[in-house]
């Protein structure tokens, strides 16, 4: 059994704006959502630069109540929030906390990268630690478990089908989305929540500063410090926050009348197997073009059929070899690459809500019939160059857009790809 899976609700929470037409305007202008964070400068990071969603606790006390409020840590918050703007923009009605109904045919995907460190750190550690393990309270292993935030959805919605969290390192928000469509396909549920959450924490960005993979070198310059393609890229820039998609069949989105912003018409994962040039922090490219060109097949399309990319594209090393992954399994060369762009040059790379985050754009983008434009690569990498034609460097307008492909790339040489496709009714 496979069904035709469309898009109808979405919601976000980013560095650089909260809400879908906030987000949208601020892709447009290329507004960066990058400042400075004091918690890593006083914790003595190198990179002292971070993407934090701001106004997140104003806008939670607005749609929760305390007592909820007291249970929820930073990602249960933007995650929360991602859900209940991707429920109302759907169509769907909020429950009443004391409703019983269950939605037997919903459930949810929401994955994370981290989990809970920023709760198990600045509460868990050093209360245990100080004897003093009763003032942790009744909330505390609910923060901390990784599962946190899709069990905290699933009761604020009412969820009775799969409800689940997946962690696949920075693929694992498009992952979510890959593995939503296909449990509708297989007529298992008719709509899932999908996407991810991280929180913004110093506690779960010290490894990356330790391994020296963040830019150090634009501390006094935040906007201008996520640099994905650019020759003078140092590494990526940590960021946080959360994207969900209600995904959902056609024939229950038909059913009750809800607006379709797009269809999910290919998905793919798959893994490198730490071969060919691939490792625990790097992907082996064959794998790369492996699953783009699953995507495409699943979608039944083929390079020529893809209008503009929204790549995973951190401000690494990685990122000449991420270009030259497309350009094959595309097919599609110098000049004829089609717009590439990445959305962490304005919110900095969210780990596990990455790819969940850089889809809501990605959707917003095909709506809209424009590419963002990918900010801070005047200076295109070297090995780049003979593709600078199909970088945005301001917003380019594309009306005629039909296919976008969004992909994520994670540590574990793990790969997730989605092919959105325009929806036109009938199609």
């Amino acid at each position: 059994m496979s069904r035709r899976v469309v898009i109808t609700g979405m919601g976000v929470i980013a560095p650089n704006a909260n809400g879908l037409a906030s987000y949208e305007e601020a892709l447009r202008k290329g507004q960066s959502g990058i400042r400075h964070v004091e918690e890593m400068a006083a914790a003595k990071f190198a990179c002292t630069v971070g993407g934090v969603p701001q106004g997140v606790d104003a806008l939670a006390e607005q749609r929760f109540d305390q007592d909820e409020l007291l249970a929820m840590n930073m990602s249960h918050r933007y995650c929360s929030l991602a859900t209940l703007e991707a429920w109302l923009d759907a169509g769907l009605e909020r429950p009443a906390r004391d409703d019983d109904h269950v939605h037997w045919d919903t459930g949810a995907i929401l994955g994370t990268g981290i989990g809970g460190m920023d709760t198990t750190a600045a509460k868990v550690v050093p209360l245990t630690d100080a004897g003093k393990v009763r003032r942790l309270g009744s909330t505390s292993v609910e923060q901390v478990m990784a599962s946190g935030i899709s069990a905290r959805v699933s009761g604020q919605f009412g969820l009775g089908n799969q409800v689940t969290t997946n962690s696949s390192a920075c693929s694992t928000g498009t992952e979510a989305i890959a593995m939503g469509v296909e449990r509708i396909r297989a007529g298992l549920a008719e709509r899932m929540l999908c996407g991810g959450a991280e929180a913004a924490s110093h506690y779960i960005w010290a490894g990356f500063d330790a391994m020296r993979v963040l830019n150090r070198g634009s501390n006094d310059e935040p906007e201008r410090a996520s640099r994905p393609m650019s020759a003078s890229a140092g590494g990526f820039i940590p960021g946080a926050g959360a994207g969900v998609l209600v995904v959902e069949s056609e024939d229950a989105a038909r059913a009750r009348g809800a607006r379709i912003h797009a269809e999910v018409a290919g998905a793919a994962v798959n893994c490198g197997g730490h071969r060919g040039g691939g490792s625990m922090t790097a992907p082996n490219p064959e794998s790369v073009r492996r699953c783009i060109d699953l995507a495409l097949g699943d979608a039944k399309l083929t390079g020529d059929d893809v209008d503009a990319i929204n790549g995973h594209l951190t401000a690494t090393g990685a990122d000449p070899k991420e270009v030259g992954s497309w350009a094959a399994a595309l097919g599609r060369g110098p000049g004829e690459l089609p717009p590439i762009t990445s959305t962490k040059s304005m919110i900095g790379h969210s780990l596990g809500a990455a790819g969940a985050v850089e889809s809501v754009a990605s959707v917003l983008m095909l709506k809209g019939g424009f590419v963002h434009p990918s900010i801070n690569c005047e200076d295109v990498h070297p090995e780049i160059e003979p593709y600078e034609s199909s970088i945005p460097h301001t917003l380019r307008e594309l009306p005629e857009m039909r296919v976008i492909i969004k992909a994520g790339f994670g540590f574990g040489d793990v790969n997730a790809c989605l092919v959105f496709r325009k929806w036109e009714d009938g199609a």
